[in-house]
């Protein structure tokens, strides 16, 4: 059996492998593992990932888990392009500061605003508060600073003048609010720019067809009473 990875695209690290995959010509078993319905939290999904995430990989025997280590473990077995995780060891290290900051950061901040914007209220049909919905947006308007002051700056990409890991990641996690609805590139003139390179870089068609899930995200019908029950702690964990 060739490489196998377990994805589901509403998830934002799914979207990154899927993409990075797809743009490098890496090919692969799409194993679907469908997140609203609870897949991930079944016996049979536990035997490849016992932490019950997405995304996961399977090649042969071998079995990885954690979007960034799949990412790296691609890029050094198909020998993709330099730029994506570049050699020089500078250019690599800022590669790498990005990937580190994202998890807690920009990351925590985009899931949060689709959830309680969109997902709690809707598909769980849990109420949110007005102030708990503000301060969620406000803490991902800090994110959205941080990542244009810190990491863009007058640069064409994240690192540098050429599109890397660090710019997949960010514009899959920032398509979560995108899809609940928020204006995250109104008033950004650079990151909105940024966003324009980055799509043509991967490729638009590649890149809408990634996201075709997220951007229909409000169109999902309310879960039934077992399945939220299933989700309801998982959720609640992820987004404290």
């Amino acid at each position: 059996m060739g490489l196998e990875l377990y994805l589901d695209l509403l998830s934002q690290p799914c979207r990154a492998v899927y993409i990075f995959a797809q743009r490098n010509r890496i090919p692969f078993e799409l194993r679907p593992v469908e997140l609203l319905k609870g897949q991930h939290l079944s016996d049979a999904f536990a035997k490849i990932n016992p932490l019950k995430l997405v995304p996961a990989l399977k090649d042969g025997d071998f079995t990885l888990t954690e979007s960034v280590a799949i990412l790296l473990y691609l890029a050094r077995k198909y020998k993709v392009p330099d730029h994506w995780y570049p050699q020089d060891p500078q250019t690599c290290a800022r590669v790498d500061e990005y990937l580190a900051w994202q998890h807690t950061n920009l990351r925590r901040n985009c899931l949060r605003a689709l959830w309680y914007k969109v997902m709690i209220p809707d598909f769980l049909g849990e109420p949110v508060s007005p102030e708990t919905l503000a301060a969620t947006l406000a803490e991902l308007d800090v994110s959205l600073q941080l990542l244009e002051v810190k990491f863009l700056q007058n640069q064409a990409f994240l690192t540098g003048p050429h599109i890397s890991l660090a710019d997949l990641m960010a514009i899959t996690e920032l398509m979560h609010p995108v899809g609940a609805g928020c204006q995250v590139f109104e008033g950004r003139p650079k990151l909105a720019a940024w966003h324009q390179r980055v799509v043509m870089a991967l490729g638009e068609d590649l890149f809408q067809e990634a996201h075709k899930i997220i951007l229909k995200v409000k169109d999902t019908p309310p879960a039934d009473l077992a399945t939220k029950q299933k989700l309801m702690p998982r959720v609640l964990a992820m987004i404290q």
